[in-house]
């Protein structure tokens, strides 16, 4: 019965849930993609082969079992859909919506590579998790045992709160240090929400907090509390900070008011929409509104920044990249996305300095070709010399990734190893540092990363975890 529910690629095509046209949705900071009617998940999630070898699970980082899921969502068994979701994956209708499944499990689907479309799994798996949370099958996490072990996580994004949800499942107890008012890292402050609406992620922190994990909020740790404070009050020490020391343009005129980092800018636009009084927002400092905007990058955070000025009502909005459409580095999905709702994009484009004097009027660009590949197989951009031109803005977000933050002069912790990129050195498969007790997990390992493989990290670490604070002697002596 199950094989003739599936296999119904060769009669039904790919369909994505519907998406709000891009002047309505343009307007509003909502989700752009509606609901799955349950007929259409069913119908979608019935498209799936059931291959042999799923490549979808083999390249998703949490290996999620997506053809069993697939499979009792198209046999209407949705409450055990999520089950199964739920059982490699602490945030599923998290990754369903931000995750690029384009780059990776649809972009492995057999069906795909064999010319019929891929199946919609990021849309059915947000749409089982979604009817999970309005049908009250999400359930706080009650350990069936209390343990005295506590551990103390730092820093409040999907890596950490990955890892504190399994710990409170195993019966540790956790406390998660972070320095901004709300939980969620970049989930809350980081992404927009017409990609990811803020109620989705404040239930799964209300959800942590009813499973007993305590979270302490406004702590800059190495200001507010120290490290060896906090390493003396628990038993074990989870470090996910992530990365968020922004990456200087550089170029003449640098330095004007009106060029703004993308975090910035992007972190005043999110809390707007919490209702918060935002000084640099209202002032004008941080508000696209009616500005001619450039942003300079093209990865997924200057997507962000991009359709974040279209909708705060920007008399322009243009995108800058070094390279071409092909060799973006941000969701391509993303990209068209953009291109509907207005934004232009300047390829093979860079910025080589700013006009205006103390107020930005303009950004100098150096045009640029591909040459030959450099060592990752990309081709490297030249400058095209005698090309420049001047591009009029008002507001100019830098949007060229993260770098992190030098934790071990931060915090008076020399001996905490960290890598030539100033990323903590970490197992990469326990996530241990060169602390005893002391592990890591997300970005702050990896460098600017996804939230799937900071969720994966968060997961591991916490079997490290548990397995050190159980077995302390024979793990420290590994």
């Amino acid at each position: 019965m199950a094989k003739e529910r599936m296999l119904q690629f060769v009669t039904v095509n790919r369909e994505m849930p519907e998406k709000r046209p891009a002047n309505l949705r343009s307007q509003d900071f909502h989700e752009i993609y509606r609901e799955f009617a349950a007929n259409k998940a069913t119908e979608q999630a019935s498209r799936c082969s059931q291959c042999g070898v799923p490549y979808c699970q083999a390249h998703c980082p949490l290996h999620n079992n997506i053809p069993d899921w697939l499979r009792m969502t198209a046999e209407g068994r949705l409450e055990e859909a999520y089950a199964i979701s739920q059982a490699t994956n602490t945030f599923p209708e998290i990754c369903g919506r931000i995750c690029p499944q384009d780059r990776l499990c649809e972009g492995n689907c057999v069906i795909e590579q064999s010319g019929h479309g891929t199946v919609t799994i990021g849309s059915v798996e947000k749409y089982i998790t979604d009817t999970a949370w309005e049908n009250g099958w999400v359930k706080p996490a009650k350990p069936e045992v209390e343990r005295a072990e506590s551990v103390a996580i730092i820093g409040a994004g999907p890596g950490g709160l990955a890892a504190a949800d399994m710990l409170r499942r195993k019966g540790y107890q956790v406390t998660v240090y972070d320095r901004y008012d709300r939980a969620g890292g970049l989930l809350t402050y980081g992404i927009p929400g017409f990609k990811l609406e803020k109620p989705v992620v404040m239930q799964r922190i209300e959800q942590l907090e009813a499973s007993g994990v305590n979270f302490v909020m406004n702590c800059k740790v190495g200001e507010d509390l120290s490290f060896d404070a906090i390493r003396g009050q628990h038993d074990a020490v989870l470090i996910a900070t992530g990365v968020y020391k922004a990456r200087d343009v550089g170029g003449p005129g640098a330095g004007a008011s009106g060029i703004v980092q993308a975090l910035d800018y992007l972190t005043a636009s999110n809390r707007k929409s919490f209702g918060d009084d935002v000084e640099a927002y209202d002032s004008g400092e941080l508000n696209a509104e009616g500005k001619r905007v450039v942003v300079i990058g093209g990865g997924d955070t200057a997507m962000d920044c991009v359709r974040t000025a279209i909708r705060q009502g920007a008399t322009s909005v243009k995108c800058l990249y070094r390279r071409d459409k092909a060799n973006m580095p941000g969701s391509q999905r993303e990209t068209q996305n953009a291109e509907e709702e207005g934004v232009e994009f300047v390829w093979l484009s860079a910025p080589k300095g700013f006009t205006g004097g103390t107020t930005v009027d303009g950004v100098i660009v150096q045009k640029m070709r591909l040459g030959a590949p450099d060592a990752t197989g990309r081709q490297s951009p030249e400058v095209i010399e005698g090309a420049d031109y001047v591009e009029p803005a008002d507001l100019v977000i830098t949007a060229l990734g993260f770098e992190p933050e030098e934790l071990p002069t931060l915090w008076g912790v020399p001996e905490l190893a960290v890598t030539r990129w100033g990323t903590i050195k970490a197992d990469f498969r326990t996530h241990a540092t060169s602390l005893p007790g002391v592990f890591a997990v997300g970005d702050i390992v990896r460098g600017a990363s996804l939230v799937v493989w900071a969720i994966r990290d968060g997961r591991e670490a916490a079997d490290s975890i548990a397995a050190y604070l159980t077995q302390p002697a024979s793990v420290a002596a590994e």
